[in-house]
């Protein structure tokens, strides 16, 4: 069962409910190809690939299956290998979660991390820029160099953009008086702020805070000036046709293994060391009205 969660503004905003229920099936079977799956990229490619080797390894011994990781360009690339049927399942983001679950009904969302259900965004500037932490949106960027992380994500574009959106009544090119500038990912977007290469960007709050924890930017240089109020994100979506590819009850026992994973290595593999629940489609209604807001749903 996939429990109702407020969003706080967002919930208020679009006046959103959430409730849902998850069922499943009996056990699976082998079968006699690999599952495969993909997660979208958050740092170097290598680095990844090793992170997700354990991923990979930890489910291949719960589902007694061949699991194998397939790395991807971009988010856009993630997406494109679902619809393609090139991997079976993804960790996404909010708003890709939401594209492939468009391109192939009948998919579904079946885990997320445990901070998900309310995860934020920072808007961050250097501190040359003159910029001030503050607990309303800062009317101060106006005009100022600015950068969005991926162009299709939840945390590092749209909802920044809707925030900025409903605080100022303008588009991010009316406010910043620029065309949208995308770094490419949400450590790129702090770079860039701690290299003055941009006054100011937002990025999502894990991220910037990893990028504190191990040196990489300097939070007296690098200043988090506002945080989002909280946001539906991150979810791992299974193609709807893998019980029919894999033997009956396969997509329970694929969530019950994730939702049950105790092991430290692989739940940092994630990025969720606080562990992972279960996720409904319904828990995401809120992504896809504020992609129909800011635009990016297709028409």
């Amino acid at each position: 069962m996939c429990a109702s969660r407020p969003f706080l503004l967002i919930t208020c905003l679009l006046a959103i409910g959430l409730t849902a229920a998850c069922g499943g099936s009996e056990r699976a079977h082998a079968a006699s190809r690999p599952l495969r799956f993909s997660a979208i990229p958050h740092e170097r490619s290598s680095a990844m690939a090793e992170q997700l080797a354990l991923v990979a390894k930890y489910l291949q011994g719960e589902l007694d299956l061949d699991c194998e990781y397939v790395p991807v360009s971009d988010y856009a690339a993630a997406v494109e290998a679902f619809k393609n049927k090139d991997i079976d399942l993804a960790w996404f983001g909010g708003v890709t979660g939401v594209q492939a679950r468009m391109a192939m009904p009948g998919s579904r969302a079946i885990a997320q991390g445990k901070v998900d259900p309310e995860f934020k965004s920072y808007f961050i500037a250097h501190v040359d820029s003159g910029i001030r932490p503050s607990k309303e949106f800062p009317l101060a960027m106006k005009g100022r160099s600015f950068s969005f992380g991926s162009p299709g994500s939840t945390s590092g574009r749209l909802m920044p953009e809707f925030f900025l959106r409903q605080a100022t009544g303008r588009t991010p090119q009316e406010f910043f008086g620029h065309l949208n500038r995308y770094s490419g990912s949400h450590n790129q977007t702090a770079l860039q702020v701690q290299a003055k290469a941009v006054d100011c960007g937002a990025l999502n709050y894990k991220t910037y805070d990893a990028m504190v924890t191990d040196g990489r930017i300097d939070p007296e240089v690098c200043l988090k000036i506002w945080e989002t109020p909280p946001y539906p994100d991150y979810n791992w979506t299974v193609r709807g046709d893998l019980d029919d590819i894999f033997g009956a009850g396969m997509t329970t026992a694929l969530q019950d293994a994730l939702v049950n994973c105790g092991d430290p290595q692989v739940l940092a593999a994630l990025k969720r060391p606080e562990g992972l629940i279960p996720a409904c489609n319904e828990d995401f209604i809120a992504v896809r009205q504020t992609m129909a807001v800011v635009g990016m749903l297709p028409e």
